[in-house]
């Protein structure tokens, strides 16, 4: 039995793409995940977007319209304005408090991230009380804002801290509630 070389090449094709099938099972790991984020992103910006244009015409004036066509990039233009502004930090107070407060509001909101299905079988940590650690680990954002505010040694700041923490407080009760309700549903 002679084995010409074409027959070889096409084996050999075929092992090549063996090779390339864990690389696709990655791929298609990660496509739910950057499928969820990319649509909540661009909700956020086109609900932001409605609530200026919204805003706008109650007031009778003009909403963006520089950034992008018809303004839909004020979002983005804003956020990048937010992470290039000159980091001030408060001379008479506490700058370790201040400093560490918005980390503590971002690092448990990236944390509460960690229980949340991307698929049928890609969850970060897949806790049998994932939901209360959702929670738990999302209602300690309003302390990392406490913080921020009182670091600053200044009570305006300090009462804005205690306003943006007793706002997210009173979003997050209703939050857990509805949660809450439908955990206590679905066990058997």
């Amino acid at each position: 039995m002679v084995i010409d070389t074409t027959e070889i090449e096409t084996i050999n094709s075929f092992s090549k793409l063996e090779s390339l099938k864990e690389v696709y099972g990655i791929i298609w790991m990660l496509v739910p995940i950057v499928t969820l984020v990319l649509g909540i992103t661009i909700g956020v910006l086109v609900i932001v977007w409605l609530e200026r244009e919204i805003s706008a015409g109650i007031q009778q004036r003009i909403g963006p319209e520089y950034a992008g066509p018809l303004g839909i990039l004020q979002a983005l233009a804003d956020g990048t304005k937010l992470l290039l502004k000159e980091n001030l930090i408060p001379s008479t107070g506490d700058t370790r408090l201040f400093s560490i407060g918005p980390s503590i509001a971002v690092i448990s909101i990236f944390l509460s991230y960690s229980v949340i299905p991307f698929g049928d079988h890609l969850v970060l940590a897949d806790l049998s009380i994932g939901v209360f650690f959702w929670i738990a680990i999302s209602s300690i954002a309003p302390v990392g804002l406490l913080m921020s505010g009182y670091g600053s040694n200044n009570k305006y700041s300090f009462l804005g801290g205690l306003r943006a923490a007793a706002q997210s407080i009173s979003y997050e009760i209703p939050l857990a509630l509805c949660v809450l309700s439908i955990s206590l549903r679905v066990i058997r």
